[in-house]
């Protein structure tokens, strides 16, 4: 047995020494009080404080001590003079004063069980031989106690040795739950593990994430702390920045530590207390000390709750504090009892004195602790009246506590002693087991009005007041209620706090991120973090991630959430597309008014001279680069993708086709009459048309092939103007046509355009009236500079973000100065002649291939002999072949116009 209690060789050694004191009890006289009764009580209550080392009692406790002991004496009173509960049977008492010091009351405890030890007495004889009579202690069936937790777990080790239940009035540790080792334990207060998850409910309440915990040495402290610290891992959110002990043996210096620890982690404000009255006092002395009054907001457990010895003279450091105290209600019988007490009625307590002498602070006796300089005291004082008087805070749990005892005697005696009105042998003989049994199974309403009930650890259900320390403007500073803990929180409004502060104070590590921010925990502390903005296209799914939204979103202004990004595409109103659609449709109208004029004047020689076939398959491709500005600035669809594979380098293809034909018509002839007088093949008409068709077909075939590969479609291109800023980015909505096809589709027009240059340049030196060698000459030049400057345009401004306008603009912009230059190089000048000078729109003479080709031949010839020729010798017999609009130059003057184009 002893080692399941923990304190074997302790236990023991006491016993034996118990054993060899004869008539020992006398030993504890002075300290007990004894009440006759036919079943006995023990009761164990902090009547002093804890003595200075070397002394085991200190100051007498007025509250935690004489007020408990005497609600026991009072509780008493009530039972012995009920008549129904345990009629006939008288309760009588053994209290036992505990001096705050578990080991001081662990050897008190030896005397509730002297009655249970059997001593051998057969060695033992008197000097007359006789055998010695002993006087038998009384049995103590059960204990009340005792107050601090640390006290009941060491009584509750001896005490379960010889089956003696217990019932305590304020030990709340939450080991004293553990029903395997403390089986005979049981108390009408909740748990501390019951408190401090009404502690860990305030904290998160009160939106405290970071707290420092303060725990006296023991038991109470130590557990209590422990019970706090393991809810609060259970319900997450809430750190602990520091968790510190106050010694037991402690000292002035050991709280100023304290404080100074407290104070390296200042942002945690918030204190949990579980500490003793005496500490508490130590912890508000050092602040005020440190002159941190206001700053710590002090939580204290139930060994604060509403008492005012902890505060008194420190009542600035205590403002603000919350505590907690199980439920209670004052009794108001008791108050009347208690007053009434005085040195004549009250002679059963034998701390009765030294409490009047330190509650009047007055001398009674010489051997009073009191300094000389004390009054005396008359006898006369009077409690409430002569002295504050304020019920403590357990007076109800020790009444509760008798109560209990009594109710399960009741039961027991009514069960096991149905036939007797008293006390039977049955009873006597049935042990603390039994007693134990109707203990937990006791149920009825107490002293303040509510049930008092066990659970199968002895433990009494959760029910607590919240208290604040506040100034009144009518009372001053007290307690008052600002809520209560019945599983759940329920807290008032009216709480006030040190400093004046109006908003609840904080007590957290880091403060609360901004949105769009996430938290970086630091390791091993989740409650402190830092900051990290989600930027870019991240957005906050928690507040520990950023996330990146996918490639079609972009974060939300708050960055919560990922939203679509919106769409835009090349608008007729922009700037963009206004200029491009202007010179396009005024290029339309151009072109139609040329092509109109040439079908009107179509049979006239200048539109027969401009090889008419060929002139509409010119104007056609013109008027198609015009109307691809349209197709380009129009909304993508699958039908307007077409179009643009198609007419995107159709329209080009066919003005440069019609131009290449016509070139290397005039390069084949004029070579071919160097050679001889035989016209080259292919020059007719129909052949120019062949030929055009044939170049034509090639830029169709590749669209067609293109058609086939990679069906036309519409996409939005959101890389285009991925800006950094999520707020600026867009989705571009375009064709699916890449810058490299788009310059593939060109690139065979380009060819032509290239080649029909190379053409121009070879017939550069024909003579200004054959054909249209210089005008087509002058175009080229003149399309190759813009098409060289549109390259290095559309490729540079590939990353930029206004590629779709920049790109889109340059392309339209080339295409129709492209067509415009050819419209007006060409054609513009076959107008104004034929509109403005009609007269010059004649029949000329009709030149036959031979008389073009000898006039190549003499130019040529002429270019090469004009200066072995004297002036006027030239021939005039090729004038008649020349046609009349050339003025009918002599080979001289042609020579000399030859040298002149030349140059």
């Amino acid at each position: 047995m002893g080692g399941r209690s923990g304190l074997p060789v302790r236990v023991l050694w006491m016993l034996h020494a118990f054993l060899d004191l004869a008539g020992s009890q006398e030993i504890y006289a002075p300290h007990s009080i004894r009440v006759e009764g036919d079943v006995t009580l023990g009761g164990l209550f902090p009547v002093h404080a804890r003595g200075v080392p070397g002394t085991p009692c200190g100051d007498i406790k007025k509250e935690n001590g004489i007020h408990r002991l005497e609600a026991m004496m009072y509780a008493l009173d009530q039972i012995n003079g009920d008549d129904e509960l345990l009629p006939n049977v008288t309760l009588g008492a053994r209290i036992l004063d505990t001096c705050s010091r578990d080991t001081y009351a662990l050897e008190q405890s030896l005397t509730f069980v002297q009655a249970l030890i059997q001593k051998d007495t057969s060695d033992v004889r008197c000097t007359n031989g006789e055998p010695p009579v002993f006087v038998k202690p009384e049995k103590v069936v059960g204990v009340i106690g005792a107050s601090a937790s640390s006290v009941s777990i060491m009584v509750a080790n001896i005490l379960r040795l010889f089956q003696i239940p217990q019932i305590s009035y304020a030990s709340t540790a939450p080991e004293l739950s553990d029903d395997r080792r403390y089986d005979f334990f049981s108390r009408v207060v909740p748990p501390d593990s019951f408190q401090a998850q009404a502690m860990v409910d305030i904290v998160k309440t009160m939106g405290w994430n970071y707290v420092s915990t303060v725990a006296s040495e023991g038991s109470y402290g130590e557990k209590g702390v422990d019970a706090f610290m393991q809810l609060s891992r259970e319900a997450g959110g809430i750190c602990i920045a520091q968790s510190l002990k106050i010694p037991h043996d402690h000292k002035s210096s050991d709280f100023d530590k304290i404080i100074r620890q407290l104070l390296d982690t200042r942002y945690a404000r918030a204190v949990i207390l579980f500490a003793s009255d005496e500490d508490i006092r130590g912890i508000l002395n050092a602040s005020k000390r440190a002159d941190q009054v206001g700053h710590f907001l002090w939580i204290g457990s139930d060994s604060w709750g509403a008492k005012n010895s902890p505060i008194q003279h420190l009542e600035d450091a205590a403002v603000g504090a919350i505590t907690i105290l199980p439920k209670r209600a004052t009794i108001s019988g008791f108050d009347a009892y208690f007053t009434s007490r005085t040195l004549e009625n009250n002679r059963r307590n034998v701390w009765f004195a030294e409490y009047w002498e330190e509650n009047f602070n007055c001398k009674l006796m010489s051997s009073s602790k009191k300094d000389e300089s004390s009054r005396k005291c008359t006898g006369q004082e009077r409690i409430g009246i002569d002295s504050k008087y304020e019920q403590e805070g357990k007076v109800q749990f020790v009444i509760d506590a008798v109560y209990a005892m009594a109710h399960a005697l009741h039961n027991m005696q009514r069960d096991m002693c149905p036939e007797n009105s008293g006390i039977c042998p049955e009873m006597e003989i049935a042990g603390g087991k039994k007693l134990l049994k109707y203990i937990r199974s006791v149920s009825f309403n107490g002293s303040a009005g509510t049930s008092v009930t066990f659970n199968r650890n002895g433990d009494a259900p959760g029910r607590y007041d919240l208290f604040q320390y506040q100034w009144n403007n009518v009372t001053g500073l007290g307690y008052r209620m600002i809520g209560q803990w019945t599983e759940t929180l329920q807290l008032h409004e009216d709480m006030q706090w040190p400093r004046g502060e109006q908003e609840i104070p904080t007590s957290v590590c880091s403060l609360p991120c901004k949105t769009g921010e996430r938290k970086k925990v630091v390791k091993g502390m989740p409650c402190c973090w830092h900051c990290e903005p989600c930027d870019g296209y991240q957005f906050q799914p928690d507040e520990f991630t950023c996330k990146l939204c996918s490639y079609n979103m972009r974060p939300s202004a708050n960055r919560t959430f990922c939203q679509p990004i919106p769409i835009i595409k090349l608008e007729w109103h922009s700037p963009w597309a206004v200029i491009p659609v202007f010179l396009a449709m005024l290029g339309i109208i151009a072109t139609i008014f040329v092509m109109a004029t040439f079908i009107r004047y179509n049979d006239t020689p200048i539109v027969r001279a401009s090889g008419r076939e060929l002139s509409y398959v010119l104007l056609t491709g013109i008027f198609l680069c015009y109307i691809i500005t349209f197709l380009m600035i129009a909304k993508p669809d699958v039908g307007v993708c077409s179009f643009r594979r198609i007419f995107l380098g159709l329209g080009m293809c066919i003005s440069y086709a019609a131009l290449l034909t016509k070139t290397n018509r005039i390069y084949r002839i004029f070579e071919q009459g160097k050679k001889s007088v035989t016209p080259p093949r292919l020059i007719s008409p129909t052949s120019q048309l062949a030929i055009t068709s044939s170049l034509i077909s090639v830029q169709l075939l590749g669209v067609l092939i293109w058609f086939g590969v990679d069906p036309p479609n519409t996409i939005i291109d959101y890389d285009e103007q991925k800006t950094l800023n999520p707020d600026l980015a867009r989705g571009v909505l375009k064709c699916d046509i890449t810058d490299l096809q788009i310059i593939c589709s060109l690139g065979y027009s380009i060819l032509l355009m290239v080649t029909c240059t190379v053409y121009a340049i070879k017939t550069r030196g024909v003579p200004e009236n054959f054909n249209e060698a210089k005008p087509i000459g002058f175009t080229m030049y003149t399309t190759c500079i813009v098409w060289l400057a549109f390259i290095p345009i559309f490729f540079g401004t590939a990353q930029s973000a206004e590629k779709l306008y920049i790109q889109t603009t340059t392309l339209t912009i080339s295409m129709n100065l492209s067509a415009s230059v050819a419209l007006g190089m060409l054609y513009m000048p076959k107008v104004y002649v034929i509109i403005f000078h009609p007269e010059l729109n004649v029949q000329k003479r009709k030149r036959s291939f031979k008389a073009v080709v000898t006039a190549a031949t003499m130019s040529s010839r002429l270019s090469h002999k004009a200066s072995d020729r004297p002036n006027g010798e030239a021939k005039t017999e090729l004038c008649e072949n020349v046609d009349p609009s050339s003025k009918y130059l002599t080979p001289r003057k042609w020579a000399l116009k030859r040298q002149r184009m030349n140059w």
